[in-house]
């Protein structure tokens, strides 16, 4: 195969990729490159011509950031299972209403980071709990905690989090899901 049909066909593969955000691994294994100066050389040509946005040190974007659902990159950045929940599901729903900074994600990592203009904190779970799905609904490829297991993590981190609006939760179904994953 001529080099330029190489090139092209790389191209190809990341266009027509469904992903928005890849890790440097995640672009080893769609190029199926053998030699990781392949791997760097392909990837800072393609940050030059703007194929690639350049997110982080390792984490690549196809789409302006600005088009992605701040959410998605700050799960991408963590790069494991994660979903969102606590503060960030609270305030949306109107059960705590100060307004939160930063997004707040669950994995198996602790970490507070920032991309671009958004703030995250990511607060660890062991994975026994993590990986429970109980209470977890996906919205638009995303991942989060309804209200009630937002209201159990929060309550597995700060067992004496004051909650601004209590009657707005359905304490029943959050013991259930506190009983159901072992908070309890």
């Amino acid at each position: 195969m001529r080099e330029q049909d190489i090139k092209q066909s790389k191209l190809n593969l990341l266009l027509k990729s469904p992903k928005n955000l890849f890790h440097t691994q995640d672009l080893f294994l769609l190029w199926a490159i053998d030699s990781k100066n392949t791997l760097y050389t392909t990837i800072m040509r393609y940050v030059k011509k703007g194929v690639l946005i350049r997110i982080q040190k390792g984490l690549y974007s196809k789409t302006p950031l600005g088009q992605i659902d701040p959410v998605e990159i700050g799960m991408a950045f963590l790069h494991s299972f994660s979903y969102l929940s606590t503060e960030t599901i609270l305030s949306q729903v109107g059960v705590i209403s100060q307004p939160i900074p930063y997004i707040t994600l669950i994995s198996n990592q602790s970490k507070k980071f920032k991309i671009k203009n958004h703030f995250y904190i990511s607060r660890q779970m062991k994975n026994a709990f993590l990986f429970n799905e109980a209470g977890i609904i996906e919205k638009n490829n995303i991942k989060q905690a309804t209200l009630e297991r937002a209201v159990a993590d929060m309550l597995y981190f700060s067992p004496k989090y004051h909650f601004d609006v209590p009657k707005s939760i359905d304490w029943d179904k959050v013991k259930e899901i506190q009983k159901i994953i072992g908070y309890k």
